[in-house]
This record gives structure tokens, C-alpha cells and sequence, in this order.
């Protein structure tokens, strides 16, 4: 071999003839063979500097070819195939050895290129470049077959390996797309469905600013500027900083006398805009010489909480400020029930009678059960019903008020008739069987807990959560007697039951004959999907409840309820309202109210009439609809917003005062007026 020749030929020189022989042999050598290296390595494309000039044209192309066949005649010659074949594996997976391979392995720190930007050649260079590329390669795989080259089946799946990249980076793009869009319309139902629920008992909803998101804003960054200033204030006085201390109370005080109580931009005066550039400034200063994110951070978390403590302390002082105003008669009612008293006292005992009192046991005609001690709500109720009546000389009205009111109401009645309908007034506290030993609710009224739980004011459960039930109301027996109706009126057969907060707007004559099919009490059911079921008011944590009741059984509304007094009597219905009572004397059944009594004392035995007998919600609903409240045939000021009171919602007000006569004398005199 060529190899090991030419070394022991070296061998014989060095070892006979000393240092001039081998001096000549390393001469010899580096003329002969280092051209022939450096054909070998150009000609192969292996040792090559990137450079479209090299290209340029087919001539390059030819040289190369030849210069390829003669340094591999040359070293076929003088290398064996053991060491091609190395030379030709370090060079199949890396390609050609160049400046840019030298750089990727890092075979020298001093192999160093600046990179060269080639997206700016024009698509001529480019596409010139790459087919002397693609000649190159070809060129190299005729002229060494030994060398590895890229296989089909390596070609087709490197393909489909770019292209499953590919298609997964659309996905990935359309993915986030599609998720954006999502989220964006996620957004925006959440939005509405905040801005839909905040309509109801929200009154700034309807303000006018709100309608634009970039309405009053120098109201708001006003108010923002003077938080900040606050946290500023405080971090100020803990540094000792006095004179920039002095600087934000004063632009705090400013600002504030600049709100005053504008609620819009409009309100503002013209040195707002001032105010706030000099408070931008202060603030600005502050901020260089006090800021500091933990300590602003726990300033602004000292002052949420310090708000939320006013917030729920301003609520519960206006749920407290809205029950005693529904509790409360307004001066003009009571001033009326005073006239009429005195003035129905000063009536002999003849003028104190009503006519027709032959038809008060009739079980022929259409009798009302009417308890109340509002004589003007206890009249509207009354004349809205005669005035809608087909034939108002068979309604005959009972009504039952306390000793207080007693002269009112019958005074009120004497004046004003109503026509040729029957009425009859009486007071509660003549019903001498109405007493303590027999009636529960009357003994748990005079127990002495009971007293503490409403007359005491520091009684742990005195909280504005139970203020509803300390409504004085509970106390009093009219609120009750509708348990005892067959004891009031033992020779009626059916009653109609009316609340003195309903009108009435179409005859009610019907519903003597709608067919309870043997049930005691005929009602309009509330539930809705999940709203005035029975565990809402009922305590069905106590296993009695729990092991008598549905929880999901659905409730029904006092206000008018046609009660079967044949039935009520037949099933016992007062004693099982005892019972129950008794069972409640610690209030662990439910606490207070008719409601809940009347839900278990009449479970099962409730007929559903049809909703547009009865529409509720008058009194504390702002949306019922126009054409159901207008459709019904009673409508129910159910709530705090009672319609003779100044909290009433204005829109449903007229429908209750168009029947109040207010040019009458006694209401001039006590200045009602609508």
C-alpha cells in the first residue's frame, strides 16, 4: 500500500542517511501531496466559504468537476479505503465542512462569523443560490458514491415531519383565536347578566351618565386623587414629612369643596380642572418622596376595610330606617282615625247602626273577611270592590278592627256608605272567647320572652336580619284572626279573605264558584323554580318539620283566599293550627308571622287558582309588568312600600289612589292629598 510505502521509505532515509534525507522527504511531500489535498477537499465541496460569487456561473461549475476527478485519482492512490471511509462518515451527517459547520461545533473560539442577513436578495439571488446548492449536492453524490445520502424514505418523512409542525402551529394559532373569542363573549354575557340584575332596587342605574363608560370622569379621578391623597396623608404623618402633610390636606380640602355634591361633570365649577392639576402635582411629589408599595398597599387595605365597616353599617341602618317607616301610620292617616273617632262618639247610639244587618248571616250572598286598623286603606279596599261589583247588593263587607280604631272605621262607613252593599265593622277585643287559654299566639304574646325579644333593644338577635319580625303587627291578634274564622262567622259556609294593602279591579263574584274539590283554602301559588317553597319558611333542620314537609313544596300568598268553612270546620283546621303553635313557642319552628303557620296548617289542603286572580309584588317589585298588574283581578302592595306610605313606588301608586276621594272634608282638614 501506497501509505505504508511511502513510511518505510522514510524509515530507510532517516535510519541511513541522517537529517538532510528527511528534510528533503517533508519538501517533497508538502509540494506534491498539498495541492493534491486541497483539489481533494474543493473538489468535494467538503472545505468551501459561502459565497454566491463562487457561483456566479456554469464555468465555476466546470473547473470543479475536474479538479474533483483528479484529487480523487491522486488520493485513491495514496490513501487507503479504511481512511475514506472515515473521511467520508465525519462528513455524511454534518455535509460539507465550511465556516458555518465550524461554528455550530465550536471547533475553535477564533472560528467566528457575523451573521449575515439574505431575507433582503432579491428572489432571483435566491433562487439562483439555491439550485448551485442543489448542483453542488448532486455533483457530490456522481462523483463519491460511498457517500451517505438522504434516502426517500428519510426525505418523505423529515417532509411530513415539517409539515405536522406546521399544520400543529395553525392549530395553536387558531386555537388561541378561538379561545380569545371565547373569553371575549363569555365577557360580555357575564356583563349583561351583571348589568340586568343590578336594574332591580338600584336607582343610579337609570341615571343618565351611566349610559356612557367615559361620562363624569373628572368626577371620578377627583375622587381618586383625593383617596390617594388620603394614603399619602397617613404615610406623610408616619415619615414626620409636616410641610408635605400641611400641602395634602389643604388640596384635600380643596377638592372636596370643589365636589361639594356634584354628582356630573356639568355640576363642577370652573376651577375643578385646576384643582386637579395642582393635585396631580402634589400627588406626583408624594409620591417621589413617599412611595412605598408595601406600605401604600396596607394603607389602601386599612381604608377598604374601614369602608366596608361604614357600608354595612349604612345598610343596616337603612333596612332599620325602611321597616319603621312601614311600620309607622303617616300624620295625616292618623289625624283622619282622630276625627272620625271624636266625631263618631258624639253620635247618639241610633245614628251608630247600619242598614241591612238582616243579610251579616245570609250564606246566600258574597261575603268578605276584611281585618285591618288603616281606615283609609280598610275604604279603598272596600270601594274597589263594590265599584267593580256587577251587583254590589249581595257583597256584604265584615270588617274587624282594634278598640283604637274602632270608632274611625265605623264613623268613616257612616258617611260613606257603600251603596247598596252590607257592611258591618267589630272590635277584636269584644271576642271575649279570643283569650290566652284558648288561643296559643295570645300566650306566647304575654310570656315574658317574647317581651324581651321585642322591647328589649340590646337583645343579641335584635340585628337587622330579624327587624321584619319585630314589626308590630306580630303582636297584635287582628294578624291572627284569620285562623278563627268559623268561630267569627259560625253560619257562613264560604268567606273571600282580603288584606288591607290589595285593591280590587274586576268582580270577584267568580270565585264562589270555582270548585276547591274538597280542599279548605283556595290560593295563587308564588313559586317560581326555586323561590317561596316551604324552605323558605320553614326550619326543616328540625326533624319535626323535616319529617312532615316537602321542602320543595310550593308556597301560596295571603292577600285573597277563598276559605271553605264547611271543610275547615269538618277537618279541624284551628286545631291544627294550635298544635303546631304550640310546638313553635321557642320560635324553632319559624320564627314569626302568619305565613308560615298558614303553609302548615293548610298543607295539602290548598286548591291553586289561576294567577290572574291575584298579581303580587306591588310593594317592593319595581318590573311586574303593565299588563299582568292590569289583567288581575286583585292586585297586592305586598311589602315596605305600602302605597299609602311616601316610600311607595310612584308607578303603582295610581292604581290605589284613584279610588280615594280627596276633595272630601275629612281629608282636606288632614291635609291627604296625592
Amino acid at each position: 500500500m501506497a501509505l505504508k510505502r511511502g513510511l518505510s521509505g522514510v524509515n530507510r532515509i532517516r535510519g541511513g542517511g541522517g537529517g538532510s534525507r528527511s528534510a528533503i522527504v517533508v519538501s517533497v511531500f508538502l509540494c506534491v501531496f498539498a495541492p493534491l489535498v486541497f483539489f481533494f477537499f474543493v473538489g468535494r465541496g467538503v472545505l468551501y466559504i459561502d459565497s454566491s460569487n463562487d457561483y456566479a456561473n456554469a464555468s465555476v461549475k466546470q473547473s470543479l468537476d475536474w479538479r474533483e476527478r483528479l484529487a480523487m485519482q491522486s488520493l485513491r492512490s495514496l490513501f487507503s479505503k479504511e481512511v475514506l471511509d472515515v473521511i467520508t462518515a465525519s462528513t455524511a451527517d454534518l455535509g460539507p465542512y465550511s465556516l458555518d459547520s465550524f461554528k455550530k461545533n465550536s471547533l475553535s473560539p477564533s472560528w467566528r462569523e457575523v451573521e449575515v442577513d439574505t431575507s433582503f436578495r432579491n428572489p432571483q439571488e435566491n433562487q439562483t443560490a439555491s439550485s448551485i446548492l442543489n448542483a453542488k449536492r448532486d455533483t457530490t453524490s456522481k462523483g463519491g458514491s460511498h457517500q451517505k445520502v438522504e434516502t426517500p424514505e428519510k426525505l418523505y418523512r423529515r417532509q411530513l415531519r415539517e409539515k405536522r409542525r406546521e399544520r400543529r402551529a395553525n392549530e395553536l394559532v387558531q386555537q388561541h383565536n378561538d379561545d380569545t373569542i371565547l373569553k371575549l363573549e363569555n365577557a360580555a354575557i357575564e356583563r349583561s347578566k351583571s348589568v340586568d340584575s343590578a336594574v332591580l332596587g338600584k336607582y343610579s342605574i337609570w341615571r343618565r351618565e351611566n349610559e356612557n363608560d367615559n361620562s363624569d370622569s373628572n368626577i371620578r379621578l377627583m375622587r381618586d386623587q383625593v383617596i390617594m391623597a388620603r394614603v399619602y396623608s397617613g404615610l406623610a404623618k408616619l415619615k414626620n414629612k409636616t410641610e408635605l402633610l400641611q400641602e395634602l390636606q389643604g388640596r384635600i380640602k380643596e377638592s372636596q369643596r370643589v365636589l361639594g355634591e356634584s354628582t356630573t361633570d356639568s355640576d363642577l365649577p370652573r376651577s375643578a380642572h385646576d384643582k386637579l392639576r395642582d393635585m396631580g402635582q402634589v400627588l406626583a411629589k408624594a409620591k417621589m418622596q413617599l412611595y412605598d408599595c408595601k406600605l401604600v398597599t396596607g394603607k389602601l387595605r386599612a381604608m377598604l376595610q374601614t369602608a366596608d365597616e361604614q357600608v354595612r353599617s349604612l345598610k343596616k341602618q337603612s333596612t332599620f330606617l325602611a321597616q319603621l317607616a312601614a311600620k309607622t301610620i303617616p300624620n295625616a292617616i292618623h289625624c283622619l282615625s282622630m276625627r272620625l273617632t271624636i266625631d263618631y262618639y258624639l253620635l247618639s247610639p241610633e245614628k251608630r247602626k247600619f242598614p241591612r244587618s238582616e243579610n251579616l248571616e245570609n250564606p246566600n250572598l258574597y261575603h268578605y273577611a276584611l281585618f285591618s286598623d288603616n281606615v283609609l286603606a280598610a275604604s279603598v279596599v272596600v270601594n274597589s270592590a263594590i265599584r267593580n261589583a256587577k251587583d254590589p247588593s249581595k257583597h256584604v263587607f265584615h270588617l274587624v278592627t282594634d278598640k283604637l280604631n274602632f270608632g274611625a272605621m265605623n264613623m268613616w262607613f257612616l258617611l260613606n256608605p257603600p251603596g247598596k252593599a252590607t257592611i258591618h265593622v267589630e272590635n277584636v277585643d269584644e271576642f271575649k272567647w279570643l283569650n290566652s287559654s284558648y288561643c296559643p299566639v295570645l300566650r306566647q304574646l304575654e310570656s315574658a320572652a317574647m317581651k324581651e325579644f321585642y322591647f328589649k333593644a340590646d337583645h343579641p338577635t335584635s340585628g337587622s336580619s330579624n327587624l321584619k319580625y319585630r314589626n308590630p303587627k306580630y303582636l297584635s291578634m287582628l294578624n291572627h284572626l284569620r285562623f278563627y274564622l268559623p268561630e267569627v262567622y259560625p253560619k257562613l259556609n264560604k268567606i273571600l279573605f282580603l288584606d288591607d294593602d290589595i285593591i280590587v279591579q274586576k268582580d270577584l263574584t267568580p270565585l264562589w264558584e270555582v270548585n276547591l274539590n274538597g280542599k279548605v283554602n283556595g290560593a295563587v301559588e308564588t313559586c317560581g323554580e326555586s323561590f317561596h317553597r316551604f324552605d323558605k319558611y320553614l326550619n326543616f333542620s328540625n326533624p319535626h318539620i323535616a319529617r312532615n314537609f316537602n321542602p320543595n313544596a310550593c308556597g301560596w300568598a295571603y292577600g285573597m283566599n277563598m276559605f271553605d268553612l264547611k271543610e275547615w270546620k269538618k277537618r279541624d283546621i284551628t286545631g291544627i293550627y294550635h298544635k303546631w303553635q304550640n310546638m313553635n313557642e321557642n320560635r324553632t319552628l319559624w320564627k314569626l308571622g302568619t305565613l308560615p303557620p298558614g303553609l302548615i296548617t293548610f298543607y295539602g289542603l290548598t286548591h291553586p287558582l289561576n294567577k290572574a286572580w291575584h298579581v303580587l309584588g306591588l310593594g317592593y317589585n319595581p318590573s311586574i309588568a303593565k299588563k299582568d298588574i292590569e289583567n288581575a283581578a286583585v292586585v297586592h302592595y305586598n311589602g315596605n312600600m305600602k302605597p299609602w306610605l311616601e316610600l311607595a313606588m310612584s308607578k303603582y301608586r295610581p292604581y290605589w289612589t284613584k279610588y280615594i276621594q280627596f276633595d272630601h272634608p275629612y281629608l282636606r282638614r288632614c291635609n291627604l292629598h296625592e
